[in-house]
């Protein structure tokens, strides 16, 4: 041991120069040396394990823990063994290792916190932090108020709980972000946006005090901000700057992989079955490694869900089949995977099938029903099948005598021309108001429209009843007593006699109305006026003692373009041209004097002077026998074949040519 004291000082010493200057490589191979000198010396062992935590080895750090576990002992190394435990994402083992010992330093409560919060223990993870600013008093006070405030945010989103204030500043822009996320689970958007706002200006100017942040190191650190406000612009329906802002994050390539998955999630919420293309480029986002541990449960659950969507969407039936069947398994009470298997096999028109699995499940999990069976309803009623729709939704104890539910079941009995069900349903709604909640609004209203609905159908007997509930809670209903007399009228005339009396008298119903008034009012400026019968008292005044009204000027009738004021017009012209004296009807047959088969550019007009035989001054072209005359060259006749054709003939229009079949440019 004396010969080896001077090279294991030495190596100690180099030890702590490098663990100074941030060169745990280095000294590394220092405590190695110094192991090998003294193999059990525990803060060589200890320093060793620092020294792999510092380089992310983690594993190699819990290799030497577990080695050596009995001469470091239980409590020594338990902070960085919890820590290798919860870096590793081996969280309940983290859990466990902090939890077995007896009093807990003020670090080991850091990493407890943190544990608790991956585990989703948010009651304890905030009672943890809240003890430890309330105990502690150090440069990390700040850090600790931001991991309570995203408990807090994490509590209202998630959970849905309000939170007290717990009076945590704002001055850093991670304060205000996690005080703008607690505001959105409370469904306060405008007052988160200009939170984020705020802690996007913190951000800039924080930022910029540092001369070594460009403006990307900027953009990439707002990026979650922006793809907060982008979630709030899609929450209030704005959409298309939704989408915009989410590409734009998407476009930065920011190297938080839970950013990216959740930005990438919503685009695909947005396009839901269109632009299913990009959405299956930003699912592959969603699948990176390392997902799973940055994002909460519910996170994960919705990201799984729009995959299984986004399958059935791009007709991928067995891959949505199977997505379903493994979210169905993972979280069995859910309803949300049911009911993509029953959308899948809806498309595929397997409506029997999918409401047997929905009446599976409703019957296995009963805290569901209430949807399921909407579901169910909607699907008999897509096959046809109304009255067993009814049925169901009269099923669902938790809607049934709600008022929607019951013009819903009202108006498909009616299609179905089954009145006495649709009363039924009224009577029942009626008799659970009349219980819970007698005189109110919503009982008042749906007697009415029973009464109504009685009233329609001709069932006057039975809307006696609902009259006279009515006519008792307000008897100045006029409207009211009027049905009622009406109804008994058909039952005990006596009754509706008695009943009568209750109406106002004429007079009393007379109202004191001003007609000019009214007319001249600016209500009454779109409303038509008829002519009043004159009469002897109010006859028009002559011209010159009033304002006479206007005559309506008549339009002069349009004349024919060829009209001739002196001549006289053709008495018939009113009748049709068959029935008047002088129509002759058409000619028949062909005409005489069109040229027969000739050869093409032959004309019609100058046949009569073509045909020889039919002009008188025109000598024979061949002597006659016992004509004693010559030949016919001394004559100044022109000859047939040489003579030209009429001018009527050249007027004649062309006939228009056929355009050559093919192409441009073809043959």
């Amino acid at each position: 041991m004396a010969s080896g004291g001077g090279p294991v000082a030495a190596l100690w010493t180099e030890v702590n120069r490098c663990g100074q200057n941030g060169d745990f490589t280095r000294a590394l191979k220092a405590l190695n040396k110094i192991l090998h000198e003294t193999k059990d010396d525990v803060t060589a062992l200890h320093c060793k394990i620092v020294c792999h935590v510092q380089n992310g080895s983690f594993k190699e750090a819990l290799n030497v823990m577990n080695t050596h576990s009995k001469v470091l002992g239980s409590d020594l190394v338990v902070f960085e063994k919890a820590y290798c435990e919860y870096r590793l994402n081996r969280v309940e083992s983290a859990l466990k290792t902090i939890e077995s010992v007896s009093e807990q330093t003020d670090k080991l409560k850091e990493l407890y916190g943190q544990v608790l919060y991956r585990l989703e223990r948010y009651d304890e993870c905030r009672a943890v932090y809240t003890d430890l600013i309330r105990n502690s008093q150090d440069e990390y006070e700040e850090e600790r108020k931001t991991n309570l405030a995203a408990v807090v945010a994490a509590m209202s989103q998630w959970e849905k709980t309000s939170q007290d204030d717990l009076g945590l500043p704002e001055t850093t822009y991670e304060l205000c972000y996690n005080a703008a996320c607690t505001l959105i689970g409370q469904g306060q958007l405008i007052e988160a946006v200009n939170k984020l706002r705020q802690a996007e200006e913190l951000c800039r100017v924080s930022l910029a005090e540092d001369s070594d942040v460009t403006e990307e190191d900027i953009e990439s650190e707002l990026a979650v901000i922006h793809s907060q406000m982008a979630y709030i612009m899609q929450l209030q329906g704005r959409t298309e700057e939704a989408l915009q802002l989410y590409n734009q994050v998407i476009k930065l390539k920011p190297s938080d992989v839970g950013l990216l998955a959740v930005t990438a999630n919503n685009i695909i919420t947005i396009n839901k079955d269109q632009n299913v293309f990009d959405s299956k480029k930003k699912v592959k986002l969603t699948n990176a490694e390392g997902v799973e541990h940055k994002l909460a449960r519910k996170q994960l659950q919705a990201i799984d869900f729009n995959k299984a969507l986004l399958a059935m969407y791009t007709n991928q039936a067995d891959q949505c089949r199977k997505l379903a069947s493994n979210l169905q398994s993972q979280n069995p009470g859910h309803p949300r995977p049911v009911l993509i298997q029953v959308a899948q096999l809806s498309r595929e028109k397997q409506h029997a099938k999918a409401i047997e699995l929905l009446q599976q499940f409703s019957d296995q999990h009963p805290e569901s029903a209430s949807g399921i069976k909407l579901t169910m309803a909607q699907l008999y009623l897509i096959q046809g099948h109304v009255t067993k729709a009814c049925d169901i939704l009269r099923s669902i104890e938790d809607f049934k005598h709600k008022q929607g539910m019951v013009s819903a079941l009202v108006t498909m009995y009616s299609h179905e021309e089954d009145i006495d069900s649709a009363i039924d349903v009224f009577s029942q709604a009626i008799q659970h108001y009349q219980a819970k909640q007698p005189g109110s609004s919503s009982h008042l209203a749906l007697v009415r429209e029973a009464a109504n609905f009685k009233l329609k159908y001709g069932r006057k007997k039975e809307a006696i009843s609902d009259l006279e509930q009515l006519w008792k809670q307000n008897t100045n209903d006029i409207h009211t007593l009027a049905q009622l007399i009406s109804a008994y009228s058909l039952v005990d005339t006596d009754k509706a006699k008695s009943l009568s009396k209750h109406l106002p008298s004429p007079d009393t119903m007379s109202f004191n109305v001003d007609v000019d008034e009214l007319e001249n009012s600016h209500g009454a400026n779109y409303v038509r006026k008829k002519a009043a019968k004159v009469t002897g008292e109010n006859l028009p005044k002559e011209q010159g003692q009033g304002d006479l009204k206007k005559k309506r000027k008549k339009k002069k009738g349009k004349l024919p373009k060829n009209f001739d004021p002196k001549a006289t017009p053709d008495p018939e012209r009113w009748l049709p041209m068959r029935e008047r004296s002088y129509y002759r009807g058409k000619k028949k047959g062909k005409k005489k004097e069109q040229v027969g088969k000739g050869t093409q550019g032959a004309t019609a007009g100058g046949a009569a002077e073509l045909d020889a035989s039919k002009t008188a001054s025109s000598p024979p072209t061949s002597p006659r026998p016992g004509s004693g005359s010559g030949s016919a060259s001394g004559s100044n006749v022109v000859p047939p074949r040489q003579q030209k054709p009429a001018a009527s003939g050249a007027t004649r229009k062309k006939a228009p040519q056929k355009k050559k079949k093919g192409g441009k440019g073809g043959w």
